[in-house]
């Protein structure tokens, strides 16, 4: 039956009349994974190397004992904001003499699928293959491995689960997130210790292997939790789905959110086929470059992130200033049309919130190179896209609300300066200053990563307030907009 589920996904996807951008959208997502993967390689192979100089005066298998964990619950969090249910058309199915079972087997296998699952095979057995079994022998070694294959599927499944649960209550992520943030607090005032807990944890499954079944235990619940739920809601959770979804986009990527990905793919569109907004996006990747100005090894020595902030800042948002700055304006000679159209501003404004967070994770991931220069800047790098997609996003959305100049977006980019306005000035002020000032207390104590760590827990307590933040512009869009419509008619 897997294989007959698998040759229907396949006809379904090349007789589509979108399979063109489908095709590029893959082409280009493969590159990205591949990338990536082999920056986890490099991290992997080279972590005898980087552990010595992150933590210095410190036990080398204790430094890898105690990353584990606190990779993982960044994995949580990642996953929580980018992974998507797998998605299957299974209306055409339940009234056919195919078990459920089938079915929700087909689900759990394509969630296996996706490229979180992939990176702990490059980041850490190559370590545990040159150390661990050098230090507690084989069967240690294997229990490491099936501890962290655990930890992995174990995220996966409860990911979908909380996901799927938040369909029909939205408490669920609520109380989720809430949670975070409170082992988030009690880790910065040091009244847990995440990373201890972590070396403990693996320690123990050193000297006694037999332990580390007990994160399988878990996995096997979770997963059986998740396959109940699926059993229980399968038809109406994918008639639910199939009611609120219109048309497959042409970025067969953003099919899973719904109604935002839609709309998010409208204005992909708008800005692959239009001059200004193409080179605006375009112009992300040239600052890419921007690093080589800035990053000097003496500051990279000395750990001087207060005079590289701004680098970093700059360019895993630049995307986010560019475009962002004329949010609204790119529509302007629509704008009409989207107030007349039964278009939910909520799902305008998630919509925005979508691109922003996607551009800013491609620049990141491209500009993951400088860690070839110095480890200590992809810490940077990782503070600054926090703050950009926490934090950096709703500013930029909220100035794009005070925008009432059009926009002709077939006219170049270069010396245009139509549109620009004192929001524009004003925002880049408050952008750029605030991740400074966060981080500036720490820098007089001389406590670096102190301030670096600030800088990210500040944009992360804010991505886990996207919704909150997400009302708050819309709320401010609907009285605003009549406005907006008013200065884009001049």
């Amino acid at each position: 039956m897997l294989s007959t589920f698998l040759s229907h996904q396949r006809k379904s996807f090349w007789r589509s009349r979108n399979r063109g951008g489908s095709i590029a959208a893959q082409v280009v997502l493969g590159f990205f994974m591949l990338y990536f993967l082999a920056v986890a390689v490099g991290v992997g192979f080279g972590m005898t190397i980087f552990l010595p100089k992150i933590f210095p005066n410190q036990d080398i298998l204790k430094s890898f004992n105690g990353i584990i964990l606190y990779y993982f619950a960044l994995d949580f969090l990642m996953r929580l904001q980018l992974q998507e249910l797998p998605t299957l058309s299974v209306i055409p199915y339940l009234h056919l003499r195919i078990p459920k079972s089938k079915i929700i087997n087909f689900l759990n296998v394509k969630a296996l699928f996706s490229a979180f699952n992939l990176w702990p095979f490059f980041l850490f057995f190559p370590f545990i293959f040159i150390e661990i079994a050098d230090e507690y022998g084989a069967f240690a070694t294997i229990m490491y491995v099936v501890s962290i294959l655990s930890i992995t599927v174990f995220n996966n499944y409860l990911i979908l689960y909380i996901k799927r649960k938040s369909i029909t209550n939205v408490l669920y992520s609520l109380g989720g997130l809430i949670l975070i943030a409170v082992f988030a607090a009690l880790e910065y005032y040091k009244i847990i210790s995440l990373m201890s807990a972590s070396d403990y944890v693996f320690r123990a499954i050193a000297e006694r292997p037999y332990l580390g079944f007990g994160f399988t235990l878990a996995t096997v619940a979770v997963f059986y939790i998740n396959s109940n739920f699926l059993t229980s809601n399968l038809y109406i959770e994918e008639l639910g789905s199939k009611q609120e979804k219109k048309v497959s986009t042409d970025y067969a990527f953003l099919n899973r959110f719904g109604k935002v990905g839609e709309l998010a793919a409208l204005e992909l569109k708008l800005i692959i086929r239009h001059k200004r907004p193409r080179n605006s996006v375009l112009m992300g990747f040239i600052f890419l470059f921007y690093g080589f100005l800035f990053y000097k090894q003496p500051m990279i020595d000395s750990d001087s992130f207060g005079r590289m902030i701004f680098a970093a800042i700059f360019m895993t948002g630049i995307s986010i200033i560019t475009y962002g700055q004329f949010m609204f304006g790119w529509q302007s000679a629509h704008f009409d049309g989207l107030l007349t159209n039964k278009i939910n501003p909520k799902d305008f404004i998630k919509a925005k919130f979508l691109l922003f967070t996607i551009a800013s994770i491609v620049i990141t991931l491209l500009a993951s190179f400088y860690g070839f220069m110095s480890p200590k800047l992809l810490l940077l790098h990782l503070a600054a896209f926090l703050y950009n997609i926490g934090f950096g996003t709703v500013m930029v959305l909220y100035f794009a609300t005070l925008n009432y100049k059009r926009l002709e977006i077939n006219k170049s980019a270069s010396f245009n300066w139509q549109g620009v306005g004192a929001t524009q000035w004003i925002l880049g002020f408050p952008f750029i200053l605030l991740p400074i000032l966060v981080y500036v207390p720490f820098g007089i104590m001389d406590k670096p990563y102190w301030g670096l760590f600030a800088v990210g827990l500040f944009g992360l307590i804010n991505l886990l307030m996207r919704g909150f933040w997400v009302n708050f512009i819309t709320k401010r869009f609907e009285q605003q907009r009549y406005k907006i419509a008013e200065g884009f008619r001049e």
